[in-house]
């Protein structure tokens, strides 16, 4: 794991399967990756309301259910989708270049 300029490299693409997440903990971030049928995205991994992980979470289309309270959010913009929650997770602007999954820093 590597930053380039304001990118911030985190896993290999291979490393997360189509439908699951891939917890990445780098540069002082803790961050789910997803691969929703090959599109990444990248989401805060801890669950807002509690301290769920959301890359352990259950995933179904775009959301993804935290395993602590049962709450979901949207993986590609970080609405919540069903209470408990009520903050919005936050997202990060995924980029795959050469098989490797980088954010913006």
């Amino acid at each position: 794991m590597s930053a380039v300029g304001s990118r911030i490299e985190l896993c290999a693409a291979a490393d997360v399967e189509a439908g699951k997440a891939l917890k990445v903990e780098v540069h002082g971030f803790v961050l789910a990756v997803f691969n929703l049928d090959g599109d990444y995205y990248v989401t805060d991994d801890t669950c807002t309301h509690g301290p769920g992980s959301l890359s352990e979470g259950f995933i179904e289309g775009d959301e993804v259910e935290c395993d602590f309270h049962n709450g979901k959010f949207n993986i590609k913009t970080g609405a919540v989708a069903a209470p408990p929650c009520m903050i919005p997770i936050k997202t990060y602007p995924a980029v795959v270049e050469d098989g490797r999954v980088w954010i913006e820093g």
